[in-house]
């Protein structure tokens, strides 16, 4: 395919997913579709504040200027909206826009209702047990439960035009095509598997976000060595998730890297359905005792942090947890000899994993790195690959699904940047599949009352000491098989100007140009 020259102030970005993700409000392909079609040409009522990156992203007002929970009832939070939002069809964003878009999501007989869309959003906002506009700036959202994770929860649902739909004939496929958000970008036209092209939103109610460039394209590469040669013939000036073992030629050739540390983890997300080896704890243990992380680290050219937990090292979360996720394959030896396994009888099992996606760094290389590890221990792995967003619809499904196809784990990199999404939607009993994204079917007692007391615990310090017992209990009790961290590398054409790379899986491209 022959690419355009690059005009002024035109920014080509090359993603790690295979498609151009989601246009119509809520998208798909997991952390990175908010990143470039989600964040970009939509709001929720509650967004990031992205500025900064020497300090973890926070919550900041969206399109609610203001919220707070009723401290008569702790179930009722009050959303008061900003004043002068429109969307970019023009139509006014009000109380009744937002339910609207919650009915799209969670009301199946509503017209609006979108199954694609819910699937998207519909498990980000389990709380929800009703919602009301109380007047045109203010809108009333009632939890199922006290729940003080819900505003990390609602900044996932983003805002699109209900006049815009009426306009599109009520047909979400025409509005796939002319979409309408409030964001900082309007969508302005896209080609499958091809490309996306974002203009500035002039009239943006943020004037600090107002973009400089004048135009964002999107363009997806999915093969890493597809995406630096992209990047060093000039088809793109910023690639997601370079090769490792491209990053010092490309450093010597002019071009930047960034990196930060951010909420993120690499994980074997484990099957508790029956018959899954993984319902022993010392059969988790041992396969994290397995996996040389420094190793791994090494072989992605040190841009990894390698994992002492679910959380990052040092996390205000992390706790004092009694396992040391270390390499230790003596150790893991005999776990697995406790539980019956060795060399004459090994574990067999299959993991589900991708060919690349958002946050999934270098996964056939990564996987085949740790599979090799496990061998050395005596669990036999087999890989079944698969393309990011259908993991994804596999991971919703749950490993008791078909879907599963009889595999016992995944291979998924994780969000974990609030209490909900770091922990509560893997963890709590009644959040499995199809209620929501507790994949693996976990259940205990015990992590259910942590989590509930996290809920009813609206104070941030002592929110913080229940979830040090969660991560601690993460930890102890081997969930996961924790692998590492990334750190989110980019690479950038030397005109690419005024980036800030913040602590969070998402981007604010307001600040940056180009240069001539």
């Amino acid at each position: 395919m022959a690419w355009p020259a690059a005009a002024q102030g035109v920014l080509r970005i090359g993603m790690t997913a295979s498609d151009i993700p989601l246009t119509t409000g809520q998208t798909d392909n997991g952390g990175e579709g908010m990143r470039f079609m989600g964040y970009t040409a939509y709001d929720a009522l509650i967004n990031w504040d992205l500025s900064r990156s020497d300090k973890a992203s926070e919550l900041t007002p969206g399109l609610a200027a203001a919220w707070k929970v009723d401290p008569d009832d702790t179930k009722k939070w009050i959303f008061t909206l900003r004043e002068g939002v429109t969307f970019h069809d023009g139509s006014p964003f009000n109380a009744d826009a937002v339910v609207w878009n919650l009915d799209k999501l969670l009301k199946n007989d509503s017209p609006q209702f979108d199954p694609r869309q819910s699937a998207q959003g519909r498990t980000r906002i389990p709380s929800v047990a009703s919602y009301r506009a109380v007047d045109p700036k203010t809108v009333e959202i009632v939890t199922k439960a006290p729940d003080a994770t819900f505003p990390y929860q609602i900044a996932w649902i983003l805002m699109s035009s209900p006049a815009n739909w009426e306009k599109q004939g009520k047909s979400w496929d025409a509005v796939a095509k002319h979409p309408s958000g409030t964001g900082p970008w309007k969508i302005a036209a896209f080609v499958p598997r091809e490309r996306a092209e974002l203009l500035p939103n002039k009239e943006y109610w943020d004037k600090a976000r107002v973009p400089k460039l004048d135009k964002l394209v999107l363009i997806p590469l999915p093969e890493a060595n597809a995406r630096v040669a992209a990047l060093r013939s000039g088809q793109v000036d910023w690639i997601e998730a370079p090769a490792p073992d491209a990053i010092a030629s490309l450093k010597s050739a002019g071009f930047q890297i960034r990196t930060n540390l951010y909420p993120h983890n690499w994980t074997w997300h484990l099957s508790r359905a029956e018959g899954s080896p993984w319902n022993d704890v010392r059969v988790r243990k041992a396969a994290n005792l397995a996996v040389d992380r420094e190793g791994l680290k090494e072989f992605l050219g040190g841009l990894a942090v390698p994992a002492e937990g679910f959380m990052t090292p040092g996390h205000p979360w992390f706790g004092k947890p009694g396992f040391m996720v270390k390499y230790d394959p003596d150790a893991a030896r005999k776990l697995l000899k406790e539980a019956g396994y060795g060399p004459d009888k090994p574990i067999t099992t299959k993991i589900l994993i991708s060919a690349s996606g958002s946050g999934q760094m270098q996964p056939l290389p990564m996987n085949e790195f740790v599979q090799q590890n496990l061998a050395e221990i005596g669990i036999k792995v087999e890989f079944e690959v698969m393309e990011w967003n259908t993991l994804i619809n596999v991971w919703r499904a749950g490993a008791k699904s078909d879907m599963a196809r009889k595999a016992t784990g995944m291979n998924y990199s994780y969000l974990i940047q609030d209490p909900f999404t770091a922990f509560i939607r893997h963890a709590q009993c009644n959040l499995a599949p199809p209620n929501g994204t507790n994949w693996g079917f976990y259940c205990d007692p015990e992590m259910d009352k942590l989590i509930d007391q996290v809920r009813t615990t609206f104070d941030p310090a002592a929110q913080t000491a229940v979830l040090r017992k969660i991560h601690e209990k993460f930890v102890d009790d081997a969930l996961f098989v924790m692998i590492t961290h990334d750190v989110n590398p980019r690479a950038l054409s030397p005109k690419v100007k005024g980036m800030v790379q913040p602590q969070s899986w998402f981007q604010d491209f307001a600040s940056v140009s180009m240069d001539k």
